[in-house]
Order: C-alpha cells, then structure tokens, then sequence
C-alpha cells in the first residue's frame, strides 16, 4: 500500500489542496465506514477521527485489514462514502489495474483469462501440466498485484510519525518552510549513517552502500514529483537550479517524507521475498538511526517568512 507519507506525510499535495472545507454532504464523521485512495488504489477504511484546521477538515482513518502503521491523517478528497456505487468504482478501478500491468508483463495472452476460460482449461485433458503452469503464473502474477503494496511495509518509528504531523502543521497550516540549504543534507545524513553501520559491524558492506545509493536516487527524482507541499514547490524552483541534487540542498525533514511514499515506489518493482525482507530490514534499521539522531537531525521550528515573501510577489502556486 502506498506517504507518504499510507504518508500521510501528504506530500504530493494532498494536504493542501483546497482552502474550502467540503459542503456537509461529503464531510465524514468519526467510525463511519469509507473508501479512500491510497497511491493509485482504493482501500476500505473507518474514520478514527475527524478535526477541522483552519479551513480543511483532516480525517484520521484506518485501512480494513492492515496493520495500525498504515494509519493517518487524510484530506477529504482522498475520501469516498461507501455506497454501491463507490463500491463498484473500486471494483473497476482494481480490474484496470490489473489489466494494465497484466500488459506490462508483455504476457502471449491479448487478455487475461476470464472465467469461462479457466472452466474450458479445466475440462482440457490435453496439455494439461503446461496449462496448469501458465494458470499457476498467471495466478501468482495476479496475487502480486494485489499483495505487492502489502508486502512492502516501512514501518516508521513513533516519535518520526509525530514528526510528520509537526511537518505538516509547520508547513500548510503555519505558512513555514524549512529554511534551505539544510544543515546536515540529505547526502551528509547518508555519509553518518554508513560511518555508524562500518563501525558497528566493523566492515563496510556493499549491501548498506547499495541501499543508500538508491534512497538518495529515489529521494533526488521524488522530491519535486511527490514530496514537496503546494506551499513549497515556489522554493523549490529557488535553490534547485541546474545539475544541484536535492540531496545536497534539503535534509531529514523531507528525506522522512520519502519513507512514506517508498511503499507506493516499490509496489511496481520486482523484488524476491528474500531480497525484499531484507531491504525492509535496512530500511528499519536507518529509520531507528534517524529517531535516535532526532534531535540533531531535525528542525524543532521552521522559516514563515520565505512563504510570506513569496505570497507577496503572487508567486505561490
């Protein structure tokens, strides 16, 4: 399942998207049973908690079925009343999928089997060991769809999460920003992290430099894409400017958004059981190195006034 933020950090946006509070007749209420997307999927869920800020009502839910580490704060629009209709919209939105990456896989078949063709393959005695294993592979291809999101899990500290809600209010609901460039970076967080696991293993693995080779890609190509709120992406365009990394420029407090949204990057990409607990190992034991650093890491309050200079000009999107 997919930040970030399952957070929320909310960071493609979707904290601030509108400055209107939804008419009555969509607002939710507290242990209502809902629907809510998560990355490109539909999720059923249960409104935990319900608070207006300032203009946006904020909804805590729970996703049926997964573990309490998936829950958080959402806007309204993630949201949708569970009625028939939005049943079905789930439903169709699920088989698109599935569709769609049925045709990524470039698989012989023009269209996945339906179930009068399973039943014909059944009552088919002639090939039947190659059909089995073309079912097998289209079955397991279908469970991964599904299951991917869920087997990818970033579990992320306590004390980080409340980290994220802080960001969050900081930032679309105090007009802050962190104030750029970051001291340590995202780059010198990295540098710590792999000087701390070589003296604590007493070797430098290959492994750990891999991981964190591909958390600054994954960060450096997801920041102005996913990570940044609509308040943000004005200075964004202000310091980042050709051949400078993100990496070098902003620091923990944007690199902890990543890790919400690592669930939904990862969804799509092929990784054996064995490799995948592994890196999610990784992913924990860097996490746990961020929260125990929290406080040298981490801004305790940000910048309001680069927001209120860029308003000014009008040139906040």
């Amino acid at each position: 399942m997919g930040s970030s933020s399952k957070d929320d950090s909310g960071s493609d946006g979707e904290a601030s998207s509108g400055d209107t509070p939804p008419p009555d007749s969509t607002r939710f209420t507290e242990g209502e049973r809902v629907l809510a997307y998560h990355g490109p999927r539909i999720y059923e869920a249960k409104v935990q908690k319900a608070e207006q800020r300032k203009k946006d009502w904020k909804y805590f839910v729970h996703y049926l079925g997964w573990n309490k580490n998936w829950d958080e704060w959402v806007g309204a629009d993630r949201l949708l009343k569970h009625t028939e209709e939005n049943v079905s919209k789930q439903q169709a939105l699920h088989k698109k999928q599935n569709l769609d990456k049925n045709s990524k896989l470039g698989r012989s078949q023009t269209k996945p089997k339906n179930s009068a063709d399973t039943k014909t393959d059944k009552e088919d005695t002639k090939g039947n060991a190659t059909k089995g294993k073309k079912r097998k592979a289209d079955s397991n291809a279908e469970k991964d769809n599904i299951s991917m999101e869920k087997q990818v899990k970033v579990q992320i500290p306590s004390t980080l999460k409340k980290q994220l809600v802080d960001d969050w209010e900081f930032v679309t609901q105090q007009d802050k920003l962190v104030k750029l460039p970051r001291s340590p970076t995202v780059d010198d967080i990295l540098s710590k992290y792999l000087e701390y696991r070589s003296k604590k293993d007493g070797v430098m693995t290959d492994s750990i430099g891999e991981v964190l080779k591909g958390i600054r890609c994954y960060f450096d190509k997801a920041l102005p894409v996913m990570l940044l709120y609509k308040r943000e992406r004005q200075q964004y365009q202000d310091v980042i400017k050709e051949d400078v990394s993100p990496s070098t420029i902003y620091g923990a407090e944007h690199l902890l958004r990543l890790f919400v949204k690592l669930p939904e990057l990862l969804a799509y990409v092929n990784i054996e059981v064995e490799t995948l607990t592994r890196l999610q190992q990784k992913l924990l034991d860097f996490l746990k190195f961020l929260q125990k650093n929290q406080s040298t890491f981490f801004l305790s309050a940000y910048d309001g006034s680069k927001v209120s200079e860029s308003k000014s000009k009008g040139k906040d999107e």
